[in-house]
């Protein structure tokens, strides 16, 4: 890949991401390639790029599939935008894109950095990151509960003993996952002052307020300088940041 002058060129990187595999498209050269979305994928990846010297690497919010490349980034101190999905998908509405494969996709994230140049991603700290992945394995467990209890009503008395056994243990994970969970905020004093703040507006309860601190860490400590009165409405922006990306 050859690289521009940067007196004269912005280089943007857009990436598609799915399950299996990374899709990478720079702007403006054209050059496109792909890796799998794994560690190994994701660091060959940012090798290649890092040649480049690229502005800024877009890539969208996917529920978790974009962390591989995001750490990866970030180790090699590459500067990385994780993006709002729905502002993408409004931006390529925007320029009249109405066809989709995996390259335009990436190509739109490119563009998208580009014009709208979105704020950059922080490195999220070691423990801020175990919060993240313990909070995933907590949903995990309350979904397999869900589960059970709707086949206790449904299936026969004979199996309910082994049922109940399950919930007593998904109970008991998710009772050890919260104890964890609570001594990495309490540990940090910055943290838990967060934890408190947001737990003081009204409907935010601790689940809540640990997944807004390591899903969106940057909002949240602008939090800080909010007035008590805000505090519920700026919560509630946050939450609907959360529910986009």
């Amino acid at each position: 890949m050859n690289n521009p002058s940067k007196n004269n060129t912005q280089i943007n990187v857009g990436i598609d991401t799915s399950q299996s595999q990374l899709d990478i498209y720079v702007r403006p050269t054209g050059h496109f390639f792909s890796q799998p979305n794994t560690p190994v994928g994701a660091k060959a990846a940012v090798a290649a790029l890092k040649a480049l010297r690229p502005d800024r690497i877009n890539i969208e919010a996917t529920g978790r599939l974009e962390f591989n490349l995001v750490h990866a980034a970030h180790k090699a101190q590459l500067p990385v935008a994780v993006c709002n999905p729905g502002s993408a998908r409004l931006f390529a509405q925007s320029i009249g894109r109405t066809a989709k494969t995996d390259k335009l996709d990436a190509m739109d994230l490119a563009h998208f950095g580009e014009a709208t140049q979105p704020r950059l991603t922080p490195q999220k700290p070691e423990k801020l990151r175990l919060i993240s992945d313990l909070l995933t394995v907590r949903s995990q467990c309350l979904k397999m509960s869900t589960m059970q209890k709707n086949r206790l009503k449904r299936m026969p008395a004979s199996v309910h003993s082994h049922i109940k056994s399950i919930l007593k243990t998904l109970q008991k994970e998710i009772a050890a996952i919260d104890k964890k969970v609570d001594k990495l905020a309490s540990d940090v004093p910055e943290w838990k002052a967060q934890r408190d703040l947001l737990m003081s507006a009204k409907g935010v309860g601790r689940v809540l307020a640990y997944t807004l601190m390591s899903e969106l860490p940057e909002l949240v400590l602008g939090l800080s300088n909010v007035p008590s009165k805000a505090l519920m409405f700026q919560s509630n922006r946050l939450m609907d940041s959360l529910d986009a990306m």
